[in-house]
């Protein structure tokens, strides 16, 4: 059981913190900075360089503190938000990964549920240092708060697309930069 929980942490961990890596450098294919804030930008949502900051922080912090089984239901928690909000963001071309849909976001939404409700093993940080096993009410409350979150995070940030007078009295819609 520990060795399995331990394989799952640092993939599925490592696997978020990377995806936040590429929204703010050029590491691990990312374009950079200025790269992950215009995909905001594209996505629609506002805040531009300091909402891709906080996206890219978030999953680098939850990803790392997953991977170590460190905290692990505030850590599942933090992966279930932003990962909610790119499920929102992929949700209009449902399901599957291959029509760039939200296949993967729920994938690791569903796997932070469930190390914060299995908890991370012998083989981990929380283990190691002692800390009490986290109760049942913690981490289902981890895994309400951090969707929840996400879909707050959304409603807040993202702005709909502005209408755009044509030169024939018609109005298209287009998103706009912050």
């Amino acid at each position: 059981m520990d060795s399995g929980l331990l394989v799952l942490r640092l993939v599925v961990g490592l696997l978020i913190a990377g995806h936040g890596v590429q929204k703010v450098s050029f590491r691990l294919g990312g374009s950079g900075l200025a790269g992950g804030t215009e995909e905001f930008r594209r996505d629609g949502f506002r805040g531009g360089r300091l909402t891709a900051v906080a996206a890219g922080g978030s999953q680098i912090g939850a990803g790392l503190f997953l991977a170590a089984g460190l905290l692990t239901p505030l850590a599942a928690m933090a992966a279930t938000g932003v990962m909610t909000v790119a499920g929102t963001v992929k949700w209009r071309k449902g399901l599957w990964v291959q029509n760039d849909g939200y296949e993967y976001p729920l994938v690791l939404v569903t796997v932070s549920a469930a190390l914060a409700l299995t908890g991370p093993g012998d083989w981990s940080l929380d283990h190691q240092l002692g800390l009490p096993s986290w109760p049942l009410w913690a981490a289902v409350a981890a895994i309400v708060i951090g969707p929840v979150s996400g879909l707050v995070t959304r409603s807040v940030l993202h702005h709909p697309p502005a209408a755009e007078a044509l030169t024939d009295g018609r109005t298209r819609h287009a998103r706009t930069a912050d």
